[in-house]
Parts: structure tokens; sequence; C-alpha cells
């Protein structure tokens, strides 16, 4: 097939970053330049663009669902533990509260290497919880369960 010959004018800056483009591909200036004006003039260009914007734009709404999920999870994991240490932790006499605040240091110390050793190996607190629970509450608070 014959080509037609056409003579353009860049700024340094594109041509630079054309010959480099073209050099990294090991192929000439002249082919790059047409295939990236075919690309331009494709009617289907847009709708390639929209369509990778579009699947990026769900892969972000992927996250930020489950980010969300997990921040509902830890919120209400610590609400329920809040509950749970008030409602069951009686008032200490006042000579005791020493000998409970250094077992509490010690206790938190504990606490904090589990959960560090649970970070590292896992299972996740969010990964052994059903996506599907909060469909599940859902329904038992509109039965009045």
């Amino acid at each position: 097939m014959k080509k037609a010959r056409l003579s353009v004018y860049l700024d340094q800056a594109t041509m630079r970053s054309l010959a480099d483009y073209a050099a990294r591909r090991d192929q000439s200036l002249s082919l790059i330049a047409e295939a990236a004006i075919a690309s331009f003039l494709s009617p289907d260009a847009a709708e390639r663009q929209e369509a990778i914007v579009v699947k990026r734009l769900d892969q972000i709404d992927r996250r930020m669902s489950r980010l969300e999920r997990d921040g509902g999870i830890s919120v209400e994991t610590l609400a329920l533990f809040i509950r749970f240490w008030l409602t069951t932790t009686p008032a200490l006499p006042e000579p005791a509260q020493a000998a409970a605040r250094a077992k509490g240091a010690e206790r938190y110390d504990a606490f904090v290497a589990a959960l560090g050793r649970r970070l590292v190996r896992g299972p996740k607190l969010r990964q052994e919880i059903p996506e599907d629970v909060a469909g599940d509450v859902d329904t038992a608070d509109k039965s009045g369960q």
C-alpha cells in the first residue's frame, strides 16, 4: 500500500518524547506518529478511554465499599466491647486501684503483642465476618427480632 507524505512541525519537547518512545520500542518515528494519529482519529478512542475510566471507577467504588464496611465493623466492635466492659466491671476500692493499674498495664502490653501477631499472621476479623451480615441484620431489625 502506498503511503502519502506528511510534514509536521513539533515543538522540541514533543519531538524528544516521540524520539524517546520510538527508540524504546525500536520503531521508526513515522510508524509511532502514524499509530498515534490513527488512534486519535479512531471513533472508538473515546469509548475505549471511557471504558477504562469506568472500570477504574468501579474498582475504586468497590474499595471504598470495603473501607466503609471495615470501618463500620471496627466502630461496632469497639462500641460492643465498651458497653460490655462498662456493664460488667465493678468499681474498685481505693487500696486496690494501684494494683489494678499495674495489672491493667501488663494486660494491655499482652494485648498489643497479641494484636501485632494477629495482624501479621491473620486471619483478620473482617475476613471472619461474612459480607452479607448487614443484610441479615437489616432483615432481623425489620421483623422486630
